[in-house]
């Protein structure tokens, strides 16, 4: 909000004191407003900046923000300030040896615990979705197991991540009798984001889940690396809010000496066509003298100019291109959903993309409870196109517009009724952008065609080829990906040419919202993009589309 109200107000004028709260967590928008308040700073000598946080790198800030070049400390312009917390001890507890399985021994653990110590409860760390309801299905059956010997406390194993539905997030809130334990099983949004009163026990993996992208490869993806030192810290501490606490990590202190001691900004591991966009906007012509806190790679941002080249954001001279330009740069989008929107009109689908475009920024829409799998796998295929993920998400929408918005009618489909009300509130503001862009209101009349084309307009730099060795490749550098098995498309016959919105990393590269679609609208939609040929070309930045 900060970077936006200052495309209208540079010097942030309405404003003698501002504080930047929760500066450790360098989001890539924190460290933009950073940047962006320092050379604010120069040019306003009243203006406060407060930088808070519990577990910030404070000289680092200081000597970012100190504008004394004196060599006199006396003179300094800024101070670090210490304020005491209120917080308990909290003991730590270190693994002998490497575990093998750090899910198996997560549980372990939590069972341990369980039966050892006489009340508190459990928050367990671990790196994602997939592998938090994995550890509650095994406490679960654990705990069953443990009660038909007599146990009297009971346990209530919950979930805990961003996707998961409003209700299911709040029962980690509630209270439960004495005679109930509750375990948490988290991934690191459980690290700053909330407070659970009654935590007396943490558990740590060691591991977290970042984005991470590859200018080599232009992926970005999902990667699990090893936690810093302040995150461990912040994990611990969850269990001396209210009362003493303990803290098993299940890895050696060795290990724990050898982690960097901060987790690397958004800033130095993110595709930067956003970054790059939102500078422009305002105004910053040379983003390679920005004055970043943590600069970035600088092959990080020759690709994120070459895509914004490619999708017609900037001109030769990587200036903001009128009107196309300054459009995609007020939208608060990945620049791909922009130009795809902003070219809905004239492939006379905006209805459709505006749809599309408003659920993909939602996690988690179809839900699948771990004992009814088989249920909502049933009701998901009803949903489903053979185009793929982008179609079938809009049939998904249109549905649930059908049916009035209902939380009954989604609680049958296995849909994520939050998630869907949020996409509508998403649909409704982007649609007021292409209001105000003139984009003409228009619907394909249920013909796929525009719709996929349009699509292709906007991530024709995200497309791969079904290769003989069973695997798709990109065309742009040859990197081998796979359709991720949450696609409609997974296990069905692939299509020979696709486009896709991520990637993400476990054991293979895997593609995210996948749709099929035909190399010629490669051609004809991208040519300064793409050229028909047999083999691939690096030259000049152009992949080579083989139609053979």
């Amino acid at each position: 909000m900060l970077v936006r109200e200052m495309m209208a107000d540079p010097l942030l004028t309405r404003y003698s004191v501002l504080m930047l709260d929760e500066a450790h967590e360098r989001t890539l928008y924190t460290d933009i407003a950073i940047g962006l308040l320092k050379k604010v700073q120069k040019k306003r000598g009243d203006l406060r900046l407060i930088v808070a946080s519990a577990t910030l790198d404070a000289e680092k800030f200081k000597d970012y923000f100190n504008q004394n070049d004196t060599g006199d400390p006396s003179k300094d312009t800024s101070v670090i300030l210490t304020v005491e917390g209120r917080t308990f001890p909290v003991d730590i507890f270190y693994i002998q040896s490497p575990v093998p399985d750090y899910i198996k021994s997560t549980v372990e653990t939590a069972m341990k615990i369980h039966q050892m110590e006489s009340d508190g409860d459990i928050l367990a760390f671990l790196t994602g979705q997939e592998e938090v309801e994995t550890v509650v299905s095994m406490l679960i059956e654990q705990a069953r197991a443990l009660s038909r010997t007599g146990m009297k406390k009971h346990l209530r194993v919950l979930p805990m991540y961003a996707g998961l539905p409003s209700p299911d997030q709040m029962k980690v809130f509630e209270r439960v009798s004495h005679s109930v334990r509750k375990v948490i099983v988290a991934t690191n949004i459980a690290e700053t984001s909330i407070t659970i009163h009654g935590i007396a026990f943490v558990i740590d993996c060691g591991f977290v889940k970042l984005r991470a992208y590859n200018p080599k490869t232009a992926i970005e993806c999902l990667v699990v690396v090893p936690v810093s030192k302040a995150s461990a810290n912040q994990r611990a501490g969850r269990a001396g809010r209210n009362r003493s606490g303990k803290c098993y990590r299940l890895y050696t202190e060795e290990d724990f000496e050898k982690l960097p001691k901060s987790t690397v900004p958004e800033m130095q591991r993110s595709n930067l066509a956003p970054v790059i966009l939102q500078l422009k906007a305002l105004g910053i012509d040379n983003v390679l003298r920005f004055p970043f806190l943590s600069p970035p790679p600088a092959q990080s941002m020759v690709q994120a100019l070459e895509l914004l080249y490619a999708l017609g954001g900037l001109d030769m001279h990587c200036r903001l291109t009128e009107p196309l330009g300054m459009r995609i740069a007020e939208f608060p989008l990945n620049p791909m959903f922009a130009k795809m929107l902003l070219e809905s009109g004239n492939f006379g689908c905006s209805q459709e993309i505006l749809t599309i475009a408003a659920m993909m920024q939602i996690q988690n829409v179809f839900l699948i409870p771990p004992n009814q799998k088989a249920q909502a796998a049933r009701q998901h295929r009803k949903f489903a196109v053979e185009e793929g993920d982008h179609l079938t998400m809009l049939n998904v929408y249109e549905a649930f517009v059908k049916h009035s918005k209902s939380s009954q009618w989604c609680q049958e489909h296995f849909l994520n009724y939050k998630g869907l009300v949020r996409a509508s509130v998403v649909r409704e503001q982007l649609k007021k952008l292409l209001v105000r862009f003139k984009v003409p209101k228009k619907s394909s009349e249920g013909d796929p065609d525009p719709v996929l084309r349009c699509i292709v307009s906007g991530f024709f730099a995200n497309a791969a080829k079904f290769h003989s060795t069973g695997a798709y490749r990109t065309i742009r550098d040859d990197h081998e990906l796979h359709i991720h098995p949450t696609s409609v498309l997974y296990a069905e016959k692939p299509p020979r040419w696709v486009v896709y919105n991520e990637v993400i990393q476990t054991a293979k590269y895997y593609m995210r919202d996948v749709t099929a679609v035909e190399s010629a609208w490669l051609l004809e939609l991208a040519p300064h993009f793409y050229q028909q040929g047999t083999h691939l070309s690096l030259k000049a930045k152009r992949a080579k589309v083989d139609d053979h």
